[in-house]
């Protein structure tokens, strides 16, 4: 089995040891590792909690305009300090990216990143009967 490595390392300056990611961050490691089951383990456990969850719902609705921090914290009627640090963990396992704009930032939703996971959690369905599968792609299939 290959040895998974961040891409930011080589094989030859990094060994499996000296290989130290908090638990939150998100997996740097190539696909060709098969280090999917850890990327939609850390989409889903940054989903595993009621507000993240909301917010994350809040910025799929606001679209590619994406929503200011401080309008997040007013729908989600949530302080920004708590909204911060959650916005934090969103992106961390990728689920969200912000920019910058004057004194405010803009929260995204990353809908690859939402895709892939989708798609990782699809994968093989049905046992490879696809007319199975069509009601419930139909059901998430995106109309606008």
């Amino acid at each position: 089995m290959p040895f998974c490595m961040p891409r930011h390392l080589n094989k030859d300056s990094a060994r499996r040891d000296d290989v130290k990611r908090p638990l939150h961050s998100p997996c740097l490691f190539h696909i060709s590792c098969n280090m999917e089951k850890i990327n939609a383990l850390t989409c889903l456990s940054a989903l595993a909690h009621d507000l993240r969850l909301d917010v994350f719902r809040l910025l799929i609705q606001a679209g590619p305009d994406g929503l200011a921090a401080g309008d997040i914290a007013k729908q989600a009627g949530i302080r920004a300090n708590t909204l911060s640090n959650n916005l934090n963990i969103l992106a961390a396992a990728g689920l969200v990216r912000s920019t910058r704009e004057g004194r405010s930032i803009r929260y995204f939703a990353q809908m690859n990143a939402m895709r892939d996971l989708m798609s990782y959690l699809l994968q093989d369905c049905c046992g490879g009967q696809a007319e199975l599968c069509r009601p419930l792609l139909d059901q998430i299939a995106c109309e606008c």
